[in-house]
């Protein structure tokens, strides 16, 4: 539920209302004269950027061996003189 608050108490107690928005995840409305004028919200979630891996596993199988060259070492142009 979303707490309500006029907004000469929001002055008074601004940064420890942000820290519990942040907190708890709830909004609050601010007033004035009885009215609402804002509402102060949480940030939304990062992005997930740094969870690159594995983002494919539930659209990709692996078949096989991914580990050994595809083809013999004999066959490889850098090692022959």
């Amino acid at each position: 539920m979303q707490e309500t608050i006029p907004i000469s108490k929001f002055k008074a107690t601004c940064l420890r209302l942000l820290d519990n928005v942040n907190k708890t995840g709830q909004s609050i409305i601010v007033t004035r004269k009885g009215e609402p004028i804002a509402l102060v919200t949480p940030p939304p979630p990062p992005p997930q950027r740094d969870q690159w891996l594995g983002c494919m596993r539930d659209h990709i199988k692996i078949t096989g061996d991914i580990i050994s060259p595809v083809l013999d070492e004999k066959q490889w142009e850098v090692l022959q003189d």
